[in-house]
């Protein structure tokens, strides 16, 4: 799970988000809704994200907003 955490660090201080035990599974499945990758499918998700999600401002931005909502 997760194995593309480590590379999002700066979004998600970015987002002011502390990954943490608690809520590591909430993030990454928003993560993996946000780019329409199945849930648990870590290489494909971490592939999207880095072809259409960080090259691209507005995306990222948006990727940002549904993290902080995944761990409100």
């Amino acid at each position: 799970m997760s194995c593309y955490f480590r590379h999002l660090k700066d979004l998600f201080a970015e987002a002011g988000i502390e990954v943490t035990p608690g809520n590591k599974k909430q993030i990454d499945q928003a993560v993996h809704q946000f780019v329409g990758v199945e849930y648990k499918e870590c290489p494909a998700t971490w592939r999207k994200v880095k072809e259409e999600v960080l090259s691209n401002e507005k995306k990222r931005r948006e990727l940002i907003s549904k993290v902080k909502a995944a761990v409100k």
